[in-house]
């Protein structure tokens, strides 16, 4: 007999999980975390989101691994653009925020 998969409601998403927190905590923690890791959150905010990661294997794991993405991009040797690609680049990037 094949198990049937269950269908997770909105009520499921926000049930605490095995780490006594709820996984809307680790969304509010991801949606912040571009601010966090540039410092640009208040010091109450920056407590509530190491208090989450030293109680969240999952979320600090995800942390460590983008800072050491962001330290390895910092580091690559990137090649600079041309002043044509840089216009062409940032007219297609005009079009597309005004198509949305």
């Amino acid at each position: 007999m094949r198990a049937t998969p269950r269908v997770m409601t909105t009520r499921q998403t926000s049930a605490p999980s095995h780490h006594g927190h709820s996984k809307a905590q680790c969304i509010k923690v991801l949606r912040r975390l571009s601010a966090y890791l540039d410092e640009d959150l208040s010091v109450s905010i920056c407590e509530e989101i190491r208090k989450h990661l030293g109680a969240c294997p999952n979320c600090e794991v995800f942390v460590t691994s983008l800072r050491e993405t962001i330290s390895l991009c910092r580091c690559a040797d990137i090649p600079s653009l041309s002043p044509s690609v840089k216009a062409r680049i940032r007219r297609e990037i005009l079009k597309a925020v005004r198509y949305h």
